[in-house]
């Protein structure tokens, strides 16, 4: 999707990408290849052709901050799954629902073929060193809770340049609610041996570890890694289904060519 993208691109919106999609353009090296797409204007076609080739070295260079910085902060879902080797799935667990009322008390991190959990008390202040490594974070409404408290409790805290929020993505494709809700709607993901928890569980486990529970801080943290985890199979779905509906099939410009009617 993200070499079908023109978004990123000076001057093109959405309505003038679905324009481009349309007329066939299905990548960077198709709108190159037919100017007159652009209006036939010669500085338009220089400075796209220079965005274009910035446009392939940010990939190559595996610059994510390039592509987030001049896509819409809804488009950001659109790198995938080109920097699949640079995204960081990422939950919190709170005492509350505030960062100025609450804690955080567990964070996961799944990415690059591992999943770290990191527990306030123990080894948290290591969270901001570990997630500079990634150019891409993936949360599920994190933009409005889980970013919103870690740039409190961490303020040097650097957020990966381009943020896909899940919630907001699987709302676009009309489905509601939260991430479990949505696991179970679509079959996705494994809550194999934390069936049954949820946030307000969290907190009370939280406590009972404080109290000297090892084994709640254990269940707690199976619990925040599969809200983790079970992100990526999501995010795979969202992207799949988002691109689907957005660009239309490659048959569907030859098709009109075909049908347009003809002198003769």
């Amino acid at each position: 999707m993200l070499r079908a993208t023109f978004q990123h691109l000076s001057g093109v919106g959405p309505a003038t990408e679905a324009d481009l999609w349309r007329a066939g353009c299905r990548d960077w090296q198709d709108l190159l290849d037919r100017p007159d797409r652009l209006g036939g204007d010669p500085s338009a076609y220089r400075r796209l052709s220079e965005e274009v080739a910035a446009s392939e070295r940010a990939l190559a260079e595996r610059d994510t901050g390039w592509f987030g910085r001049r896509l819409p902060d809804g488009e950001h879902w659109r790198v995938e799954p080109e920097f699949a080797g640079e995204t960081a799935y990422l939950d919190i667990e709170t005492t509350g629902l505030s960062p100025f009322e609450g804690i955080v008390t567990v964070v996961s991190v799944h990415g690059s073929g591992t999943t770290r959990s990191f527990v306030a008390g123990e080894d948290l202040e290591e969270l901001p060193a570990y997630l500079r490594r990634f150019g891409v974070l993936v949360t599920f409404n994190g933009r409005r809770f889980d970013v919103p408290f870690l740039a409190v409790a961490f303020p040097q805290l650097v957020v990966p340049p381009v943020h896909i929020d899940l919630r907001f993505l699987f709302y676009r494709l009309g489905i509601a609610g939260g991430l479990k809700r949505i696991e179970e709607r679509l079959g996705i993901g494994d809550r194999t041996g934390v069936e049954g928890i949820h946030g307000p569980d969290a907190v009370r486990l939280w406590q009972e570890y404080r109290r000297g529970s090892r084994s709640a801080l254990d269940r707690l943290v199976r619990y925040n890694r599969a809200d983790t985890v079970n992100l990526e199979p999501l995010l795979e779905r969202a992207v799949r289904d988002l691109g689907t509906r957005l660009l239309p099939p490659a048959a569907s410009a030859t098709s009109e060519e075909a049908s347009a009617p003809t002198e003769g």
